[in-house]
């Protein structure tokens, strides 16, 4: 910020009797080039955009940032945002040496404006204004410095009068009134409640509202008799309308390409005012073509990185669908398509790890780049250099998160598939081996039944024929038992992680096997005893 010096007050201009032209506070628009610009073209007194007082004083950065002004920029007006008077005292003590007056905004109907207490809830706290300007008046050295507020009307337009009437018991220097209320965004201008304020106070007053020509602000004073007109959109569409053009001329915008180059203005402002300038000459499509170059598209390689990533996601997403089970999947997986792609999976994992990485690697030095101190210091040397820096600042954020995520579900994507391959094997292993030992059960059941009918048999035969038949039965029987129990064996080897399971099973039916021998040897003694008795 360069200091310059102003030898009378703004309120000189308003004794003068000439109606006032002056350029509104506009948020990202109403900064130093376009300021130089509108004054080229007749604009009286020009505004910076609103400024939240508490970050203002908070950070240099912000500072750095949202004020930029030179010798040439007066009278200029700096408009703070505020909801305690000691801030806004504060912040117009920093920014008195290098302006004209400092203005309280309460008028923004924003809501987030007004849910932290700026902008227009404060013309329902008519007290608090008064307090805000009487400190900004006593704090200030300079006795020709300013404090104005830009306010809003209420449905009830007593309520406004008192309300500036008590601003003008503080002090205040001239109010600004936009004849709308809170509510209302392109409703028709209340010019007869502008009126009322304007006979109500002994302070200059400043319409602002639906000023798109010259011949609105002659029209305005004589409805109104205020002593300035304020005009928005109108001069971002004309900036040279206060000198009585209808359409941006042509000299107007080779002055804007001057001055934005001298300034270094960045390119999305310098674009966003040329829309606002040819948005009356130029047809539908033409501005449609020229709007589009506003876009800050990614390069090449960034959009295919994000495209990559926006995959991995839906690959992942697809993958963990709930009704899909891991079986089909790995039968999916075993279609030939897979089988040829395999061959070249290592190869291709490998080679977008080590390309995610070079640009995760890239977007860190960006990072680090735009982020240093140095460049921070160096960038006060051309005015708006730091919403540019800020801008590739984010956009080298941006790709940072961008790479990192694709690296990072890159490798979530491999191991999600190495782990659906392995469960599809196990729930295969695990069910072949389910089969194994139903079969197992069926043939021990069944042994269990010829077993009961062998007893059966031996209780009831009598003689050596009955034995003879009960034995071959038992022979018979136990041959297919070992069959039995030596497929099940091999079975049981397929898998590892079921073999002390199976292996107990195996067990089991080994100690029933001898037990039923144990119970036909027994039963044979008792039969051959049976036998000798009867000799």
């Amino acid at each position: 910020m360069k200091t310059g010096s102003v030898n009378s007050s703004i309120m000189d201009m308003f004794e003068q009797g000439k109606v006032l032209k002056v350029c509104a506070p506009m948020v990202r628009y109403s900064k130093l080039a376009f300021r130089s610009l509108v004054r080229k073209y007749n604009c009286d007194i020009c505004f910076t955009p609103m400024i939240v007082a508490t970050d203002f004083l908070r950070s240099v950065k912000a500072r750095d940032s949202e004020f930029t002004t030179n010798e040439r920029d007066r009278p200029l007006i700096v408009q703070f945002a505020a909801h305690d008077a000691q801030t806004l005292a504060d912040a117009a003590c920093v920014v008195a040496p290098f302006s004209d007056g400092v203005d309280l905004n309460c008028g923004c109907p924003q809501r987030w404006a007004m849910s932290a207490g700026y902008g227009a809830c404060l013309i329902n706290k008519p007290e608090l204004v008064k307090d805000m300007v009487r400190q900004v008046r006593n704090q200030v050295e300079n006795p020709k410095y300013t404090a104005s507020i830009k306010i809003r009307i209420h449905n009830n337009l007593r309520r406004t009068v008192d309300l500036c009437q008590k601003a003008e018991s503080a002090g205040v220097s001239w109010i600004t009134v936009h004849g709308r209320t809170t509510e209302e965004r392109h409703q028709p201008v209340h010019y007869d409640a502008i009126k009322t304020i304007k006979d109500s106070v002994s302070v200059p007053v400043i319409a602002n509202g639906d000023i798109k020509y010259l011949r609105d602000v002659e029209s305005t004073h004589q409805l109104t008799g205020v002593d300035g007109v304020m005009a928005a959109r109108g001069l971002l569409a004309n900036p040279a309308m206060f000198a009585g053009y209808e359409d941006t001329p042509l000299q107007c915008i080779w002055d804007w390409v001057d001055i934005s180059i001298e300034q270094g203005t960045p390119f999305t402002c310098f674009h966003h005012h040329l829309i606002y300038m040819l948005e009356r000459v130029s047809s539908q499509p033409e501005r449609k073509h020229f709007g589009d170059l506003s876009k800050r598209k990614m390069t090449l390689q960034w959009t295919a990185v994000a495209l990559f990533l926006y995959i991995e996601i839906g690959v992942i997403l697809i993958l963990c669908l709930p009704f899909i089970s891991a079986r089909r999947w790995h039968s999916i997986f075993q279609l030939r398509i897979w089988s040829w792609m395999a061959k070249f999976w290592n190869k291709v994992f490998l080679t977008m790890i080590i390309i995610l990485i070079v640009l995760f690697l890239d977007a860190v030095r960006e990072v680090r780049k735009y982020s240093s101190k140095e460049i921070g210091t160096d960038a006060k040397v051309q005015p708006n250099m730091f919403d540019h820096l800020h801008m590739k600042l984010f956009r080298a954020q941006r790709n940072l998160y961008i790479s990192g995520f694709a690296v990072f579900l890159w490798l979530v994507m491999k191991r999600l598939i190495t782990l659906i391959n392995q469960l599809a094997a196990v729930s295969g292993t695990t069910a072949a081996l389910q089969m194994q030992a139903d079969d197992a059960n069926k043939a021990v059941e069944k042994y269990m039944k010829d077993n009961e009918q062998l007893k059966k048999t031996l209780m009831e035969g009598v003689g050596d024929k009955a034995t003879a038949q009960g034995m071959e039965l038992l022979r018979k029987e136990a041959e297919k038992l070992k069959d039995e129990l030596k497929s099940s064996g091999d079975a049981l080897k397929k898998s590892q992680s079921e073999a002390d399971g199976m292996k107990k099973q195996m067990e089991g039916l080994a100690r029933e096997y001898e037990r039923l021998l144990k119970e036909h040897q027994e039963l044979q003694n008792l039969h051959d005893n049976g036998n000798k008795k009867d000799d």
